[in-house]
Order: structure tokens, then C-alpha cells, then sequence
């Protein structure tokens, strides 16, 4: 009985306390729930994630660039100006300082800081504007576009007045850095220039790169509702070695 019980509650145990053992960035803005009907017959209730919708920039090097490029990264983006003589370099200084944090690993996330003053933000100006932090030009793009497009980014796709409940809606001017998850889903925003807040960003990163998708395939994923099952076999298998083991011992005395 100890055979058996020892693994089905060793694994009980294990699966209790491991179910929280790292606390995800949560996710936010979800418009509804969908019903989806499994092949058992059995339903379950998923919920749908607002998703940024792509859109399209001209970054400093004048090359043409979108969200859709950036499929499979993680996002931060902030918003900014050039001109700005305020909390703009407090900024780029605290993004300049995240992109030094993932510069040996930087596939795992792109930085992005959009101007809000696109009519007067030229590829020049942003060039100019990254050149004076000596920024990594491939993993922090400073871009410009549409500005009706890029207001809609920040207020109704990021949310921006929702983070910021002090932002001007006429001209978006933010603290905050926005995180988005590799599938484009707001996953926190974060005070540029709270330490604590930019230390909880750099750790958040990482953690949203080792997230699964949930309907992605797993080997492993299907056995374990089968892992007490398993377990208990084990645990059987071993009875019966030691009885048989214990039976022949006898037949050798006799």
C-alpha cells in the first residue's frame, strides 16, 4: 500500500505546490469570453485577449517597418518626441538601460518608442535623437508614422488613458513603458522612471519569452493528467517484484 500511496501523493504534493511557483505578468483588456466545444463533448469557457493591431512606421535609419515584423518578440514600447525637454531623456535613458540588460539575447525582445509629434519628427530628428544615446539600432526602433494611427495605438489599443489616467488625450505624453507579450497582448506598463517598477520590467521580459501557448502541442502536456495512473502502475509493479522476490526466497529455504 506504501508502494502505491508514497508516488500518487508525491505527485499530489508536487503539482499543489508548483502551481503558483512563478507569477506570470497578467494579462489585460479582455472584451468577452468564447465558448469552446472540445471533442470529448465536454465545453470550456476561453477567454479572448485584446490584441494589438498592426501597424506601420518609418523607424530612424528610414527603413519601413510594422508590428508584423516583430512576430514572435516580446514588445516594450513608449512614446515620446524629440523636441521633448521634460521626461523624454529620463526615458530613452531608462530604455537604453533596459536594452543594455538583454543585449546578449537580443532576439527576445524589441524596444519601441513612437513619436507623437510625427509631423515635425523626420527621420533625421529621430536618427539625431538615437545617435545621442548610442542606441542599438536593430533592437530599438524610434519611429514615426500616420499620427492618427499612432494616437490610435496609444488609446485604443494600448489603453494609454487607462495606465495613465492623467494623459493628454490631444498630445500623449506618459511615463509609462507598455509590454506586450509575443502575441501582441498587454501584458503591464511600467514607470520609466521607478526603479522598482523598471526592475520588475526586466524580469517580466524573460518570464513572457518561457510563457506556452496553452493550445500549442506538448508531448508532456498530455500525459499529465495520466501522471497518478502512471505512478500508481509504478507503484504496483514494485508490490508484485517484491512479493515475487519474497515467495522465491521461500521456495529457496523449503
Amino acid at each position: 500500500m506504501l508502494a502505491i500511496l508514497l508516488p500518487a501523493v508525491g505527485y499530489l504534493l508536487v503539482k499543489y505546490y508548483s502551481k503558483d511557483a512563478v507569477h506570470m505578468p497578467r494579462k489585460y483588456f479582455a472584451p468577452d469570453s468564447v465558448i469552446v466545444t472540445e471533442k470529448n463533448g465536454k465545453t470550456t469557457t476561453d477567454t479572448v485577449w485584446h490584441q494589438v493591431k498592426n501597424i506601420q512606421f518609418t523607424n530612424q535609419l528610414g527603413k519601413k517597418v510594422s508590428l508584423d515584423d516583430l512576430k514572435g518578440k516580446v514588445l516594450v514600447i513608449d512614446f515620446f518626441f524629440t523636441r521633448c525637454p521634460s521626461i523624454c531623456p529620463g526615458m530613452a535613458r531608462s530604455m537604453k538601460r533596459l536594452q543594455q540588460s538583454f543585449v546578449k539575447n537580443p532576439d527576445i525582445v524589441q524596444f519601441i518608442s513612437v513619436s507623437i509629434d510625427p509631423e515635425r519628427d523626420s527621420v533625421p530628428q529621430l536618427r539625431q535623437f538615437a545617435d545621442r544615446y548610442d542606441i542599438n539600432h536593430d533592437t530599438w526602433w524610434l519611429v514615426t508614422g500616420d499620427k492618427k494611427e499612432i494616437y490610435d495605438l496609444a488609446l485604443n489599443e494600448l489603453k494609454a488613458s487607462i495606465a495613465d489616467s492623467n494623459v493628454d488625450t490631444a498630445f500623449i505624453h506618459t511615463e509609462n513603458f507598455f509590454l506586450l507579450d509575443s502575441n501582441r497582448i498587454v501584458r503591464g506598463w511600467y514607470n520609466g522612471f521607478d526603479t522598482a517598477k523598471q526592475a520588475q520590467l526586466a524580469h517580466d521580459i524573460p518570464l513572457l519569452m518561457l510563457e506556452r501557448d496553452k493550445k500549442a502541442p506538448s508531448i508532456f502536456r498530455e500525459f499529465i493528467p495520466i501522471l497518478p495512473i502512471i505512478f500508481i502502475g509504478i507503484g504496483f509493479v514494485v508490490v508484485v517484484t517484491v512479493l515475487l522476490g519474497r515467495k522465491k526466497k521461500i521456495k529457496t529455504i523449503n
